[in-house]
């Protein structure tokens, strides 16, 4: 048999025959490199890369049959574009503690201007019942004034948090935090998904970057100015979203089910959701909201008129005095239940819940109106509307089935 070398040869090669007659020379050239043996298993797709048209022409990435593209339009691993939305999660991530600091410090606010005034206002009528007492006239003059002082200084300081109702500040606050993580935690969980399931992700970073500006336009920073009307003449449900142009309403006429679990079933089913939520939660939220906001704003002018009535009566002195007392006891009262109570805050979170309802409302509703196979899941859509009603998905169904003879509300969780 003929011995054959599968190693590297440089010159042609002489092959012995061997048999003891006659010799054969036979010349065989090889490659100076041996071929490369595809091998016919699948590439994996996580080691494969978009290919942008200036690398294939710089020659950094040569194209081979081997290559997969992802689909035109998707920039998935276009670094300009990544570092864009990693500086948007960055300055996502700063708002919310930005935030967070705020609403301790403003709940902070509350609490010690409470106190001071409660404690201020204990002490003038302290010295103003004192006063009344047979003393010399040095001792009343001194009691009066040091009374008529003190009351002043707490109805400048009831003024302060009626106008600017620290609870509620610090709620809007804690809201801003909240849905600034919840924002943060969603670009994270994009940006960490395979190319082939994101999100194109030129869209979303300017989806993400109007969301940001919709939020700081909901809940702002500075104290003053810029603070939200804490006493609104209407009263509307609080936005936090960015505002998109309605979409042409499409309808399927199918009753089969999509590719992506859409039917016409379940198209009624998530519309009667829709209708529930915006008919009834979102009216029942936005009636309380005007309650609270009536008591809210009867105390905040009650409370700044008692304790002024109660500096004027003991400056006067004598009998007025008397009226000084009772009308500063009733001032620190009210203060208490407007601001100990934190009528303020429960009004802003009535009305943070009220755009909790809307906004869901206005989800469902355009994602109605896009194409069925433009859509999310069905069943992803009927688990996350469900969770976030605080109900089960048969409980949801049977929502939608019953609801235009019950009154009931969408959600169970508040």
């Amino acid at each position: 048999m003929a011995a054959i070398s599968l190693g590297r040869v440089n010159a042609p090669t002489c092959l012995p025959c061997a048999s003891s007659g006659p010799r054969v020379r036979a010349a065989l050239s090889l490659p100076t490199k041996p071929p490369k043996i595809v091998s016919p298993s699948p590439p994996k797709l996580e080691n494969n890369h978009y290919l942008s048209n200036n690398q294939r022409q710089l020659g950094k990435a040569p194209l081979s049959e081997h290559t997969f593209l992802f689909p035109q339009g998707k920039e998935e691993e276009d670094p300009v574009l990544m570092a864009r939305l990693q500086a948007v999660a960055e300055i996502v991530a700063d708002r919310a503690e930005m935030h967070a600091n705020l609403a301790e410090q403003r709940n902070n606010w509350n609490t010690l201007l409470l106190n001071s005034t409660n404690s201020i206002t204990l002490a003038a009528a302290t010295m103003a019942a004192l006063s009344s007492f047979p003393s010399t006239d040095v001792a009343h003059l001194s009691l009066t004034l040091s009374s008529t002082f003190l009351y002043s200084a707490a109805t400048a300081m009831v003024c302060v948090m009626s106008k600017i109702q620290p609870s509620q500040l610090a709620e809007e606050q804690r809201n801003a935090a909240r849905l600034f993580k919840s924002l943060h935690l969603h670009i994270n969980s994009t940006r960490d998904l395979h190319p082939s399931l994101r999100p194109e992700l030129s869209q979303f970073l300017e989806d993400a970057m109007a969301r940001v500006l919709a939020l700081d336009k909901a809940y702002p920073l500075p104290l003053l100015p810029g603070m939200l009307e804490k006493f609104p003449s209407e009263v509307k449900p609080t936005v936090w979203w960015p505002k998109t142009a309605a979409a042409t309403p499409s309808k399927s006429s199918k009753e089969e089910m999509t590719d992506n679990g859409w039917s016409a079933e379940m198209e009624r089913e998530m519309a009667e959701v829709a209708r529930v939520l915006r008919e009834r939660d979102t009216a029942e939220y936005v009636r309380l909201s005007k309650l609270v906001l009536n008591c809210n704003r009867a105390m905040a002018v009650a409370g700044p008129i008692l304790m002024a009535a109660a500096t004027v009566g003991t400056a006067f002195g004598g009998s007025a005095a008397v009226g000084g007392i009772v009308a500063g006891a009733l001032a620190c009262v009210v203060n208490s239940l407007s601001h100990g109570g934190q009528v303020g805050m429960v009004f802003e979170m009535y009305r943070n819940n009220a755009g909790f309802y809307q906004l869901l409302n206005e989800s469902l509703l355009s994602s109605l109106n896009k194409p069925p196979a433009e859509r999310e899941h069905a069943e992803l859509v009927e688990t996350r509307v469900a969770l976030q009603l605080g109900r089960s998905i048969s409980s949801l169904r049977n929502l939608a089935s019953s609801s235009k003879n019950q009154k009931e509300f969408g959600s169970k969780l508040f």
